[in-house]
């Protein structure tokens, strides 16, 4: 009997170890998804092998995270877009050769990077500010590999002209800035500022539909997310509304709006441009439009892609950032025998 009751005490300890869990994220997920959100991050980053540092610069913070050492291949450092940060580069990141330097820097005033005025959001202030944390952390020893998707590839742009001698390649992703065919979110643009601005920005989603009409509008996939992990998202974003419509209101602004194709001429590293075939943000014409200007520029168009290509096509995209890299260092080693 005193053996049959130990057998029941084990099953029942062993129940509830395995209950306590799933409790606790069945809870996390109805009650407080913003929390598991977090907490897949830190997993995902755990689980890729980055880490977060902080970078201090006389009074200004900025967070990152990254993995491997300088090495063979040039280091390579990724700007993310508007109201993201970080870790929406994970994705890539997994199929990127863990032996590579990698970077990821939340951008001006976005999540662990310290906020201060309008004059750092601008496309050329946050290029400044971009540049100071490659200073920081002593990035510019080597020329490295600029990645920038999105607000991102814009300030990829502009750091690239403003400070040549530090980029030895460079992919923009489907960057905002001039193009031939008006999208969904010209026509949501047009109507804020005839609306002058009262109407809510797509992109700065206040509620679990607005959120679901933003992946709408900036994916060609249809992704299916539970409503919990929507309102999640809500949630994680919410206390940052007033920062995203400070930065918005700057770079659509005349002096950001067109700053890269007024850089454009600048840039004399090899350029790489990925972009999303169904892009309903920036259209995809804006990649011939680049091209033209930058003369050997290199055009990867992704077909049923919209203009989250870092989310709808992680793995191609790491693909082609890499394929790109080892061409052009074959290229510069190519250059150095012959002379």
């Amino acid at each position: 009997m005193a053996a049959e009751l130990d057998v029941v005490n084990l099953f029942f300890i062993a129940g509830a170890t395995l209950a306590i869990p799933i409790l606790a994220f069945l809870a996390s997920f109805l009650l407080w998804p913003s929390v598991l959100i977090k907490v897949y991050y830190w997993y995902w980053r755990r689980t890729l092998g980055l880490q977060v540092r902080y970078a201090d610069c006389g009074g200004y913070r900025f967070c990152y995270s990254y993995r491997g050492k300088p090495g063979m291949r040039p280091s390579i450092l990724m700007l993310h877009g508007f109201s993201a940060h970080k870790d929406m580069w994970l994705s890539v990141v997994k199929y990127l050769p863990k032996h590579l330097h990698i970077i990821c820097v939340d951008m001006p005033g976005h999540e662990g990077t310290t906020r201060t005025n309008t004059e750092d959001y601008s496309i050329q202030g946050q290029a400044r500010r971009i540049h100071q944390f490659v200073e920081s952390i002593h990035l510019n020893r080597k020329a490295f590999h600029l990645v920038g998707t999105s607000m991102g590839g814009n300030v990829a742009g502009v750091y690239a002209a403003c400070y040549p001698s530090e980029i030895c390649s460079m992919t923009l992703i489907c960057p905002d800035g001039q193009h031939q065919s008006e999208t969904k979110f010209d026509n949501h643009l047009q109507d804020l500022e005839h609306s002058n601005f009262t109407l809510n920005i797509p992109l700065i989603p206040t509620t679990p539909e607005e959120m679901e009409d933003m992946f709408r509008l900036c994916s060609h996939v249809r992704f299916k997310i539970p409503q919990q992990i929507l309102q999640g998202l809500v949630d994680v974003r919410e206390p940052h509304n007033a920062f995203y419509e400070e930065v918005f209101m700057e770079i659509i602004g005349e002096k950001s709006r067109y700053a890269l194709q007024e850089h454009l001429h600048l840039i004399i590293s090899p350029l790489q441009v990925i972009w999303g075939k169904q892009d309903q943000v920036v259209d995809v014409s804006g990649a011939a439009v680049i091209a033209e200007l930058v003369p050997g520029c290199r055009v990867d168009l992704l077909d049923n892609c919209g203009h989250s290509v870092v989310m709808e096509k992680p793995c191609r995209t790491a693909k082609l950032i890499l394929e790109f890299i080892i061409l052009q260092q074959n290229a510069r080693s190519g250059t150095k025998k012959s002379s």
